[in-house]
Protein backbone atom coordinates (compact mmCIF):
# COMPACT_ATOMS: atom_id res chain seq x y z
CA UNK A 1 0.00 0.00 0.00
CA UNK A 2 1.79 2.98 -1.01
CA UNK A 3 2.02 6.25 1.44
CA UNK A 4 -0.73 7.84 -1.10
CA UNK A 5 -3.91 5.36 -0.27
CA UNK A 6 -3.27 5.78 3.01
CA UNK A 7 -2.73 9.58 3.04
CA UNK A 8 -5.32 10.47 0.25
CA UNK A 9 -7.54 7.22 -0.17
CA UNK A 10 -8.51 5.97 3.69
CA UNK A 11 -6.50 2.38 2.76
CA UNK A 12 -7.91 1.94 -0.46
CA UNK A 13 -6.61 3.05 -4.11
CA UNK A 14 -6.36 6.81 -3.98
CA UNK A 15 -7.09 7.57 -7.67
CA UNK A 16 -10.43 6.09 -7.15
CA UNK A 17 -11.36 8.06 -4.05
CA UNK A 18 -14.56 10.65 -5.52
CA UNK A 19 -13.23 13.36 -3.00
CA UNK A 20 -9.99 13.66 -5.03
CA UNK A 21 -12.08 14.52 -7.96
CA UNK A 22 -14.37 17.11 -5.92
CA UNK A 23 -14.94 20.63 -7.04
CA UNK A 24 -14.51 23.45 -4.14
CA UNK A 25 -13.63 26.98 -5.45
CA UNK A 26 -10.23 26.88 -3.69
CA UNK A 27 -8.64 23.74 -4.03
CA UNK A 28 -9.77 24.10 -8.31
CA UNK A 29 -8.44 27.39 -8.35
CA UNK A 30 -4.73 25.83 -7.66
CA UNK A 31 -4.93 22.87 -9.27
CA UNK A 32 -6.04 25.46 -12.64
CA UNK A 33 -3.01 27.46 -12.24
CA UNK A 34 -0.74 24.67 -11.68
CA UNK A 35 -1.93 23.18 -14.76
CA UNK A 36 -1.68 26.28 -16.67
CA UNK A 37 1.84 26.58 -15.86
CA UNK A 38 2.53 23.05 -16.42
CA UNK A 39 1.45 23.34 -20.17
CA UNK A 40 3.09 26.74 -20.37
CA UNK A 41 6.59 25.96 -18.64
CA UNK A 42 6.97 22.79 -19.87
CA UNK A 43 9.87 22.69 -22.02
CA UNK A 44 11.61 25.21 -19.78
CA UNK A 45 11.33 23.23 -16.78
CA UNK A 46 12.03 20.01 -18.99
CA UNK A 47 15.65 20.94 -20.01
CA UNK A 48 16.33 22.41 -16.45
CA UNK A 49 15.43 18.93 -14.82
CA UNK A 50 17.45 16.73 -17.12
CA UNK A 51 19.87 19.36 -16.76
CA UNK A 52 20.24 18.87 -13.13
CA UNK A 53 19.94 15.17 -13.29
CA UNK A 54 22.89 15.18 -15.05
CA UNK A 55 25.01 17.23 -13.04
CA UNK A 56 23.76 14.46 -10.06
CA UNK A 57 26.10 11.85 -11.61
CA UNK A 58 28.91 14.25 -11.20
CA UNK A 59 28.25 14.89 -7.81
CA UNK A 60 29.17 12.28 -4.55
CA UNK A 61 26.37 10.11 -3.76
CA UNK A 62 25.52 11.65 -0.84
CA UNK A 63 24.88 15.36 -2.10
CA UNK A 64 23.30 13.71 -5.27
CA UNK A 65 20.71 11.24 -2.95
CA UNK A 66 19.59 14.67 -1.14
CA UNK A 67 18.83 16.55 -4.21
CA UNK A 68 17.08 13.56 -5.26
CA UNK A 69 15.17 13.68 -2.19
CA UNK A 70 14.12 17.11 -2.48
CA UNK A 71 13.24 16.80 -5.73
CA UNK A 72 10.78 13.53 -5.27
CA UNK A 73 9.31 15.54 -2.55
CA UNK A 74 8.38 18.41 -4.37
CA UNK A 75 6.95 16.13 -7.03
CA UNK A 76 4.72 14.49 -4.43
CA UNK A 77 3.40 17.42 -3.51
CA UNK A 78 1.91 19.20 -6.73
CA UNK A 79 2.80 16.45 -9.70
CA UNK A 80 2.00 13.40 -8.58
CA UNK A 81 1.58 9.97 -10.50
CA UNK A 82 1.08 6.02 -10.68
CA UNK A 83 0.40 3.45 -13.30
CA UNK A 84 -2.95 1.96 -13.37
CA UNK A 85 -4.57 -1.50 -14.79
CA UNK A 86 -7.07 -0.48 -17.67
CA UNK A 87 -9.86 -1.17 -15.38
CA UNK A 88 -8.88 0.75 -12.61
CA UNK A 89 -8.67 3.63 -15.63
CA UNK A 90 -12.60 2.58 -16.31
CA UNK A 91 -12.93 3.46 -12.31
CA UNK A 92 -11.59 7.07 -13.22
CA UNK A 93 -13.26 7.78 -15.96
CA UNK A 94 -16.90 6.68 -14.13
CA UNK A 95 -15.65 9.35 -11.57
CA UNK A 96 -14.69 12.31 -13.77
CA UNK A 97 -17.22 14.49 -15.43
CA UNK A 98 -15.38 16.06 -17.78
CA UNK A 99 -13.04 14.08 -19.88
CA UNK A 100 -10.86 15.84 -22.44
CA UNK A 101 -8.77 14.28 -25.12
CA UNK A 102 -5.56 16.69 -25.65
CA UNK A 103 -2.05 16.49 -27.25
CA UNK A 104 1.14 15.23 -25.50
CA UNK A 105 3.45 17.74 -24.44
CA UNK A 106 6.20 15.05 -23.60
CA UNK A 107 6.00 13.96 -27.25
CA UNK A 108 5.54 17.63 -28.35
CA UNK A 109 9.04 18.23 -27.13
CA UNK A 110 10.61 14.80 -27.72
CA UNK A 111 9.63 15.11 -31.51
CA UNK A 112 7.64 11.67 -31.28
CA UNK A 113 4.61 11.04 -33.34
CA UNK A 114 1.36 12.20 -31.38
CA UNK A 115 -2.22 10.68 -31.23
CA UNK A 116 -3.74 12.88 -28.68
CA UNK A 117 -2.37 10.26 -26.04
CA UNK A 118 -3.45 12.09 -23.28
CA UNK A 119 -6.55 12.77 -21.23
CA UNK A 120 -7.37 15.10 -18.76
CA UNK A 121 -10.15 13.58 -16.43
CA UNK A 122 -11.40 16.78 -14.60
CA UNK A 123 -15.24 17.86 -12.62
CA UNK A 124 -15.74 20.62 -15.04
CA UNK A 125 -14.42 21.93 -18.24
CA UNK A 126 -11.17 22.47 -18.86
CA UNK A 127 -11.09 24.60 -21.96
CA UNK A 128 -10.10 27.58 -20.85
CA UNK A 129 -7.05 26.22 -19.28
CA UNK A 130 -5.98 24.93 -22.19
CA UNK A 131 -6.17 27.62 -24.36
CA UNK A 132 -4.25 29.89 -21.48
CA UNK A 133 -1.91 27.04 -21.05
CA UNK A 134 -0.89 26.18 -25.00
CA UNK A 135 -1.14 30.35 -25.93
CA UNK A 136 2.68 30.61 -26.52
CA UNK A 137 3.14 27.73 -28.39
CA UNK A 138 4.35 28.59 -31.85
CA UNK A 139 2.20 26.04 -33.89
CA UNK A 140 -0.69 25.24 -32.16
CA UNK A 141 -2.29 23.22 -31.25
CA UNK A 142 -5.43 24.81 -31.95
CA UNK A 143 -8.62 24.62 -30.18
CA UNK A 144 -10.29 22.10 -32.36
CA UNK A 145 -7.45 19.94 -31.17
CA UNK A 146 -9.55 19.22 -27.57
CA UNK A 147 -11.78 17.29 -27.76
CA UNK A 148 -14.17 16.40 -25.29
CA UNK A 149 -15.12 12.83 -25.31
CA UNK A 150 -17.56 10.63 -23.63
CA UNK A 151 -16.27 7.66 -21.57
CA UNK A 152 -16.78 5.21 -23.73
CA UNK A 153 -14.74 6.34 -26.76
CA UNK A 154 -11.74 7.49 -24.00
CA UNK A 155 -11.81 3.70 -22.50
CA UNK A 156 -11.88 2.57 -26.25
CA UNK A 157 -8.73 4.62 -27.48
CA UNK A 158 -6.74 3.91 -24.42
CA UNK A 159 -7.36 -0.18 -24.92
CA UNK A 160 -5.66 0.37 -28.42
CA UNK A 161 -2.87 2.18 -26.80
CA UNK A 162 -2.68 -0.67 -24.58
CA UNK A 163 -2.52 -3.65 -27.23
CA UNK A 164 0.44 -1.66 -28.55
CA UNK A 165 2.47 -1.54 -25.49
CA UNK A 166 1.40 1.96 -23.80
CA UNK A 167 1.26 2.07 -20.09
CA UNK A 168 -1.51 4.03 -18.76
CA UNK A 169 -0.32 6.30 -15.62
CA UNK A 170 -2.87 8.56 -13.66
CA UNK A 171 -1.69 12.30 -12.15
CA UNK A 172 -2.37 14.78 -9.72
CA UNK A 173 -2.32 18.51 -10.38
CA UNK A 174 -1.73 19.90 -7.00
CA UNK A 175 -1.86 16.39 -4.85
CA UNK A 176 -4.22 15.32 -4.39
CA UNK A 177 -6.43 16.40 -6.99
CA UNK A 178 -5.96 13.88 -9.84
CA UNK A 179 -6.39 16.40 -13.83
CA UNK A 180 -4.82 13.52 -16.22
CA UNK A 181 -4.62 10.08 -17.60
CA UNK A 182 -1.17 9.92 -19.95
CA UNK A 183 -0.42 6.58 -22.04
CA UNK A 184 3.18 6.20 -22.76
CA UNK A 185 6.40 4.04 -22.67
CA UNK A 186 9.89 5.39 -22.91
CA UNK A 187 10.45 5.13 -26.61
CA UNK A 188 7.30 7.99 -26.87
CA UNK A 189 9.06 10.44 -24.90
CA UNK A 190 7.56 10.18 -21.68
CA UNK A 191 9.44 12.49 -18.91
CA UNK A 192 8.30 10.45 -15.87
CA UNK A 193 9.45 7.54 -17.37
CA UNK A 194 12.65 8.77 -18.58
CA UNK A 195 13.02 10.77 -15.37
CA UNK A 196 12.01 7.61 -12.92
CA UNK A 197 14.06 4.89 -14.75
CA UNK A 198 16.60 6.09 -16.80
CA UNK A 199 17.96 8.35 -13.61
CA UNK A 200 16.82 6.26 -11.62
CA UNK A 201 14.48 9.46 -9.68
CA UNK A 202 11.31 8.14 -8.92
CA UNK A 203 8.93 11.01 -10.01
CA UNK A 204 6.08 8.27 -10.72
CA UNK A 205 6.04 5.25 -7.99
CA UNK A 206 5.02 1.73 -9.24
CA UNK A 207 1.31 1.11 -8.91
CA UNK A 208 -0.93 -0.70 -6.31
CA UNK A 209 -0.68 -4.03 -8.66
CA UNK A 210 1.94 -6.73 -9.75
CA UNK A 211 1.61 -9.13 -12.56
CA UNK A 212 2.09 -12.56 -11.70
CA UNK A 213 2.53 -15.07 -14.70
CA UNK A 214 1.28 -18.88 -14.23
CA UNK A 215 3.91 -20.95 -15.96
CA UNK A 216 1.56 -23.80 -16.55
CA UNK A 217 -0.29 -21.70 -18.68
CA UNK A 218 2.07 -19.60 -20.05
CA UNK A 219 2.82 -20.90 -24.25
CA UNK A 220 6.43 -19.36 -23.71
CA UNK A 221 5.41 -16.57 -27.19
CA UNK A 222 7.41 -13.76 -25.78
CA UNK A 223 4.11 -11.17 -26.54
CA UNK A 224 3.65 -10.05 -23.42
CA UNK A 225 7.76 -9.48 -23.02
CA UNK A 226 7.77 -7.68 -25.73
CA UNK A 227 5.15 -5.77 -24.55
CA UNK A 228 6.00 -4.98 -21.14
CA UNK A 229 6.79 -0.49 -21.01
CA UNK A 230 9.25 -1.03 -18.39
CA UNK A 231 11.30 -4.01 -20.14
CA UNK A 232 11.36 -5.94 -16.31
CA UNK A 233 9.04 -9.74 -17.98
CA UNK A 234 11.94 -12.29 -18.78
CA UNK A 235 11.75 -15.50 -20.41
CA UNK A 236 13.04 -18.45 -18.78
CA UNK A 237 15.52 -20.94 -20.03
CA UNK A 238 12.69 -22.69 -21.17
CA UNK A 239 10.71 -19.62 -22.87
CA UNK A 240 8.65 -19.33 -19.74
CA UNK A 241 7.77 -15.54 -18.74
CA UNK A 242 8.84 -14.61 -15.65
CA UNK A 243 8.42 -11.49 -13.46
CA UNK A 244 9.69 -10.24 -9.88
CA UNK A 245 7.08 -8.64 -8.09
CA UNK A 246 8.98 -6.00 -6.95
CA UNK A 247 10.78 -5.13 -10.03
CA UNK A 248 7.00 -5.19 -11.77
CA UNK A 249 5.51 -1.35 -11.96
CA UNK A 250 1.75 -2.89 -12.20
CA UNK A 251 0.50 -1.34 -15.47
CA UNK A 252 -1.18 -4.67 -16.63
CA UNK A 253 -0.19 -4.05 -20.20
CA UNK A 254 1.19 -7.43 -20.31
CA UNK A 255 -1.62 -9.06 -20.23
CA UNK A 256 -3.37 -6.95 -23.56
CA UNK A 257 -0.43 -9.88 -25.13
CA UNK A 258 -1.40 -12.84 -23.30
CA UNK A 259 -3.78 -15.60 -25.94
CA UNK A 260 -3.73 -18.12 -22.66
CA UNK A 261 -4.63 -15.24 -20.25
CA UNK A 262 -1.56 -16.70 -18.41
CA UNK A 263 -0.87 -13.00 -16.54
CA UNK A 264 -3.28 -12.08 -13.38
CA UNK A 265 -2.09 -9.31 -11.36
CA UNK A 266 -2.44 -9.33 -7.72
CA UNK A 267 -2.55 -6.65 -5.09
CA UNK A 268 0.77 -5.15 -4.10
CA UNK A 269 -0.29 -6.14 -0.87
CA UNK A 270 -0.98 -9.46 -0.57
CA UNK A 271 2.89 -10.04 -0.80
CA UNK A 272 5.27 -8.39 1.10
CA UNK A 273 8.19 -8.46 -1.41
CA UNK A 274 6.02 -6.98 -3.80
CA UNK A 275 5.07 -4.37 -0.86
CA UNK A 276 8.83 -3.56 -0.42
CA UNK A 277 8.70 -1.85 -3.84
CA UNK A 278 8.04 1.18 -2.66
Amino acid sequence: MCRFCVEHGEGERWYLQARNYAYDLESDLKRRGYMVSFLRDFDRNRAKVIAGLDVARTLPKPIADFGRRKFQAAMREHHFGQPVPIEDVEGILDLATSITRIPCVCRRFAGTRDERHCFLVTTQPVGDILVEGFRDYVDGPRLEDFHVVPKAEALAAMCGFEERGLMHSVWTFETPFIAAICNCDVASGCMAMKISVSYDTPIMWRGESFAEVDREACAGCGECVALCPFGVMRQAADRRVEVSPSACWGCGVCRAGCATRAIRLRDRRELPLAAQAW
